[in-house]
């Protein structure tokens, strides 16, 4: 788990903030070596802090919600694992012959329940980066999700997935060794399985990367987490062939929780503490327990063909809307 007293890295719209904390310590120290009482000074700018971080978090635009998205420190699906099971043991391989460190998965016990989770993983440095390839799996580690899934419909273990990549990895080898299909077999296979499942958008849900891993009855998402159909940026060069109009892009491409809530593509925003989740790992970890056994619940009162039904209405009912006659 990440450690919570490491000094932070500051986005730019942290920056006010910050400096007010930094005077608020400082105000502090100074009071202590020459001993003046500044309690009520100290007590309002503390309060003047809070307010002011009421109002950065609850205002962001999409592509500042993105930057916290691909925070470094914001946690990751190890980070989650370890704070919400009881116990953890990795699986590896797809049995094809390879072993992709960007897409994880084993078996967990939550509350006492067996479950399967796999997840993107992201590294937490340049070089976890490189032998993780930022999260963005190869088809090796969709076939090892597959594994797994089907591993768990056989045990009648529920899954949980946790998305965090910026899409799948797009690299020549990738291609060669069936990444499209390696996808789309996943997606077919998943509306087969008559266990729960429910995906969760941990950070960055990027492209058929993320869907890869995304057909379950709910999908939950990180209040200050985003999935979009390309990033920003691609979209960017791909509309007006400038990726520095990527915030003009992340407007229209409706990424955060709460846009997708509105368009019925998401069933439930997880709320994050006021900072984002890397501000706080273990009380964003809580909340993402408690969301998920309480979905676990309901979704385990039907049975395997309702929950299959359920996941299938569940897509076709994206996208649909009511044209109103002028």
């Amino acid at each position: 788990m990440i450690n919570p007293d490491r000094k932070p890295l500051l986005l730019d719209f942290e920056k006010p903030l910050a400096e007010l904390e930094a005077r608020i310590h400082q105000i502090r120290q100074l009071a202590e070596e020459n001993s003046v009482d500044v309690t009520d000074e100290i007590r309002k700018l503390e309060a003047r802090s809070t307010q002011l971080r009421q109002e950065i978090f609850s205002s962001l635009s999409p592509m500042q919600r993105l930057q916290l998205a691909r925070h470094p420190r914001r946690p990751s699906t190890l980070d989650y694992i370890q704070a919400i099971s009881d116990e953890w043991i990795e699986l590896h391989g797809d049995r094809r012959g390879g072993d992709d460190p960007a897409l994880i998965g084993g078996i967990a016990r939550i509350d006492g329940r067996p479950t399967v989770i796999i997840g993107h993983q992201k590294g937490r440095d340049t070089k976890d980066n490189i032998a993780r390839n930022f999260g963005m799996a190869a088809p090796g580690g969709y076939r090892k999700a597959l594994r797994l899934m089907e591993h768990a419909d056989r045990f009648s273990m529920p899954i949980f997935t946790f998305i965090d990549t910026p899409g799948a990895w797009a690299g020549l080898e990738a291609e060669q060794l069936g990444q499209g299909e390696a996808i789309a077999c996943n997606l077919r296979e998943m509306f087969r399985l008559e266990v729960p499942i429910i995906c969760t958008v941990i950070g960055e849900g990027g492209s058929g990367g993320a869907l890869g891993i995304g057909v379950g009855e709910r999908l939950l998402m990180m209040e200050h987490s985003v999935y979009t159909v390309a990033t920003p940026e691609a979209c960017a060069a791909i509309l007006w062939k400038d990726s520095g109009k990527a915030n003009l892009a992340a407007e229209a491409l409706k990424i955060t929780s709460w846009d997708l809530k509105n368009l019925g593509v998401l069933d439930q925003i997880v709320p994050e503490p006021v900072g984002g989740a890397h501000s706080n790992p273990l009380k964003a970890a809580s909340a993402l327990k408690q969301a998920l056994l309480e979905n676990l619940a309901e979704l385990t009162q039907l049975t395997g063909q309702q929950r299959r039904e359920l996941r299938y209405q569940k897509f076709r009912d994206i996208g649909v809307f009511n044209e109103i006659a002028a």
